[in-house]
């Protein structure tokens, strides 16, 4: 995996966290991250346009060259699973358009490749991103997350990074 640059993506139609993690001499080293919070005033459709030309500005921008997402958990709210698979549409085509391949990762997976345990609480997820990354302090929740699944996607497909 020399110099892959990995885009994460924890999709929400609230707010859709994006952390991006490069993959240089078998290290992974913290490009960016962020969170698209689109106005929640905003029609539904709209919100969905704010989260896709967001990622797409984050793509042109930093040139990944592959899109982890993460999947969707079970959930016993059918319109809360609906929004997320809508928001998940969004995400995914906007790594499509970008002409990016793309991953898709189950919550558990992701909490099991970044933290060692599949259910594992937001806290230890950022603490252990945070850890992984060399990062200062711990990044927000949203952007952690898609952090994570980066970082995921680095140590699910490629031994060495």
């Amino acid at each position: 995996m020399p110099n892959e640059v990995i885009l994460g993506i924890d999709p929400g139609s609230r707010a859709t966290g994006y952390g991006i993690v490069s993959c240089k001499e078998n290290r992974l080293h913290f490009v960016n991250a962020g969170i698209i919070r689109p106005h929640t005033k905003l029609a539904f459709s709209e919100r969905l346009e704010r989260i896709y030309s967001g990622l797409k500005e984050v793509i042109a921008r930093h040139n990944p060259t592959v899109s982890a997402v993460e999947g969707v958990f079970h959930s016993v709210n059918a319109r809360a699973a609906l929004l997320l698979g809508h928001a998940r549409g969004a995400v995914i085509l906007a790594s499509v358009h970008g002409d990016l391949p793309v991953f898709e990762y189950s919550p558990m997976t992701v909490k099991q490749a970044v933290v060692g345990y599949g259910r594992a609480e937001k806290t230890q997820v950022q603490n252990m991103v945070r850890l992984l990354l060399n990062l200062s302090k711990n990044p927000a929740q949203d952007a952690a997350d898609a952090l994570a699944v980066a970082i995921c996607h680095a140590h699910t497909l490629r031994a060495g990074c």
